[in-house]
């Protein structure tokens, strides 16, 4: 009996479990052309890999000779292809055990010789050695049939055991075909296949205990086959998965007669591993009874074998994308769609019972500060801790999403009262009022909370989101950290808001904005060296509206960009006139936004629009935070000194609020350190209150750096400066920015006279 178990379970095993391993033995058509074969392969096994014979395809002769080299070295038998359509010629003249094929190739790509290889028939595994690295590419090539896919520039020893790995591949192929021919003669061999099998192999009788075990059963799950022979299959099936298991095997009607498969988390023996997941396929083991002469033969089901492939990695791949399509990945909280996906079922209760719910948006106070001035790492962990702080607010049937950015919202589901919104608002603001602790650095944000409560507040989920939107805005224009509930009056704002959008839209194609020019005064001559362009808007309706008022809206509905590059050729036009009328010291200085500086082109473009204005270079000063220097230190560090090259200079703005760090001083090609207002507002009576603007002044002047003082309103702050020897002077003290006309009046006026004026 055990010997017909045996003979049985290996025939059918080379048939069935096999057959998946290898695209030769998917037909009839492909056994017929492996028995043909089996007569060649006289070798034993230690000797194919030392005779292996590897087709090398790439486009680059230098890589192309490096892997020749290496693959020879190590014995095998290479020959190399220069291009996809070489490669495709050596197919035809000869078969090859492996392919390393690289996918970018300029006259046949990698994707291409493989289809060839396919339609052709070429039994030869491949693995792919290429500089694509997009999981499209990837996916695609080993849907194509690839064995593994390597990155360029290649780690030898990965690429050596990777093709060592793939020869072993179709070693074991060309091993199962050999046995096929085999099976009657040698069980010791069939042993060596179901043994040498990645997945694993398995036997039971009828009453369901293993009867046969092959040896992956102790890598993969821990267990010893003396541990498992004579027990139930149960013993290791994972207990939400055993009603599955009981269904599949069939065991006590034993009526099912095809094969069937499904995927079952199995219980390993290490705690370590705890239940990992396999695809696994049954069979029915048949023995033929009642056979007579002239009779139509019974069967009967005796037991079942079956494989077990471990699809555990895989398992967790899906499920991380389904976690990351619904999470943010950051904060580990659900991200907007699982967010509205709750709500709109909340949403769906609250209707049907007739309940409220609430909705809360928050959005950080001050975060952008700690971003820019800390690094955006130090920003991440900074979103991290809120999250954790926030997740310890709220309830377990609330949902806390990530909404994006700095903003998080928030779902209260089951509201007893309206107040209960008010509670965890007020518990949150608390909480997050304590000071975070960053690398060293202990920080401080608050939160703006918009709260709509359905139905008052909105009666679907785009609503409820919108109108906490508004809620929190309004709250961010009292003075940030604290919560309000939507309201009506509230719409009446928003709609003012859309109409100024609009407004703002159609503002440079009316002409409405103008450039106002601030002066800056030298301590040493009292007169005027250079402007400051700053851009106003002189609305049809409002009159002229400051910077403070619609640049956060230009920079949100992505006009920005837009209005900077209108001031710049627009100041540069006109400053351009002061010069030829016989002002030829005045300098030019204009500040640049983020979105500006970071565009790529950025440096074409400024020298582009100096040169279409004729402006001279030398009397041009680009205005420059610190924060935007430190973004991106190494690219900006390389368009400075383009534009330094080109004669224009540059000042660090607002020095002293931002990253401050010294060191990039003395690399950047900065000429120019404008000290905050803020620092100049500490100058009063005592010189005491002044350390700051000390220190910064005192280094500039050991840096050889121009200083300017920003800000300066007093006759006490202008006499301290001088005293520290502060070079320019800029600020309500000689006046505010006026209009162009108004600033070329004033131009070779002293001090003095500018004051008087």
């Amino acid at each position: 009996m055990e010997q017909y178990f045996r003979f049985y379970f290996l025939k059918r095993l080379v048939h069935e479990s096999f057959k998946n391993k290898s695209n030769a033995l998917s037909s009839k058509k492909k056994w017929l052309a492996i028995d043909m074969k089996i007569n060649k392969l006289k070798q034993p096994f230690s000797q194919i890999n030392n005779k292996a014979s590897i087709l090398i395809v790439d486009d680059e002769l230098r890589l192309l000779d490096s892997l020749n080299n290496l693959l020879k070295a190590q014995g095998y038998q290479t020959v190399s292809a220069q291009g996809g359509l070489e490669a495709c010629k050596q197919l035809s003249q000869q078969s090859f055990d492996l392919i390393l094929l690289d996918l970018n190739m300029a006259d046949m790509n990698g994707h291409q010789v493989m289809e060839y290889a396919s339609k052709n028939d070429f039994e030869t595994a491949v693995v792919v050695v290429s500089g694509e690295s997009s999981f499209s590419s990837v996916s695609k090539a080993l849907r194509r049939g690839a064995y593994d896919y390597l990155r360029k520039p290649y780690d030898p020893e990965e690429l050596l055991s990777t093709v060592n790995s793939a020869l072993q591949k179709v070693i074991l192929e060309k091993a199962h075909n050999d046995m096929q021919t085999r099976l009657q003669k040698s069980e010791e061999l069939h042993r060596y296949i179901v043994n040498s099998s990645p997945d694993i192999v398995f036997m039971l009788d009828k009453n369901g205990r293993f009867t046969f075990l092959n040896n992956k059963v102790e890598s993969i799950l821990g267990y010893k086959k003396t541990d498992l022979i004579g027990r139930h299959y149960k013993s290791i099936i994972d207990p939400s998965d055993v009603e599955r298991a009981r269904y599949l095997f069939e065991e006590q009607s034993g009526k099912r007669r095809e094969s069937w498969g499904s995927e079952i988390k199995l219980l390993a023996k290490r705690e370590s591993h705890s239940a990992r997941h396999f695809e696994i396929t049954f069979f029915p083991i048949e023995r033929q009874v009642n056979k007579k002469p002239n009779s139509v033969a019974e069967s009967k089901i005796i037991g079942t074998y079956g494989t077990a492939r471990d699809i555990t990695e895989r398992k967790e791949a899906e499920e991380f994308i389904n976690f990351q399509a619904y999470h943010d990945l950051l904060t580990r909280l659900p991200n907007r769609a699982l967010f509205k996906d709750r709500l709109n079922v909340s949403l769906a209760q609250s209707k049907r019972n007739k309940s409220n719910l609430a909705v809360m948006f928050l959005d950080l106070d001050r975060f952008k500060i700690v971003n820019d001035t800390l690094g955006h790492a130090m920003g991440d962990r900074l979103l991290q801790s809120v999250a954790q702080r926030l997740e310890s607010c709220v309830r377990k049937c609330d949902t806390l999403s990530r909404f994006g950015g700095d903003e998080f919202t928030l779902l209260l589901p089951t509201l007893s009262t309206t107040e209960d919104a008010r509670t965890i608002a007020k518990k949150i603001i608390k909480t997050l009022k304590e000071p975070f602790i960053l690398g060293g650095h202990e920080v401080y944000v608050g939160v703006s909370i918009g709260i709509a409560v359905y139905p008052n507040g909105g009666e679907t989920v785009d609503q409820l989101i919108q109108n906490a939107d508004v809620a929190m805005y309004h709250v961010k224009g009292r003075g940030k950290d604290g919560y309000q509930y939507y309201n009506e009056a509230m719409a009446i704002h928003t709609s003012n808001r859309l109409n100024l959008e609009r407004d703002l839209r159609n503002a440079l194609e009316n002409n409405e904005f103008r450039v106002f020019y601030q002066p800056q005064i030298s301590t040493h001559t009292g007169r005027m060296v250079g402007v400051e362009a700053l851009v106003r808007w002189q609305h049809p309706e409002r009159g002229l509206i400051f910077p403070g008022e619609f640049i956060p809206l230009a920079e949100e509905t992505r006009l920005m960009s837009d209005i900077n590059d209108w001031v710049l050729k627009t100041a540069c036009k006109e400053v351009k006139t002061w010069i030829d009328n016989g002002h030829s010291d005045i300098r030019l200085s204009v500040n640049f936004s983020p979105l500006q500086v970071e565009h790529p082109r950025f440096v074409q473009r400024l020298l582009s629009c100096l040169r279409l204005t004729n402006f001279p270079p030398n009397k041009f000063e680009i205005e420059l935070t610190e924060n935007v220097i430190m973004n991106d230190l190494e690219n900006m560090t390389q368009k400075l000194r383009q534009l330094s090259e080109h004669g224009l200079t540059i000042a660090i703005d607002d020095f002293g609020t931002g990253y401050s760090s010294l060191n990039y001083l003395r690399k950047l090609h900065i000429h120019t350190l404008k000290v905050d207002q803020s620092f100049i507002q500490d100058i009063r009576d005592t010189q005491n209150e002044a350390c700051i603007v000390n220190a910064i002044i005192s280094m500039a002047h050991g840096l050889k750096l121009n200083i300017i003082a920003e800000g300066v309103e007093t006759e006490t702050q202008l006499n301290y400066l001088k005293t520290l020897g502060c070079h320019e002077i800029q600020g309500f003290y000689y006046g505010r920015a006026v209009p162009a006309d108004e600033a070329f009046s004033k131009l070779g006026f002293n001090a003095t006279q500018l004051i008087a004026v």
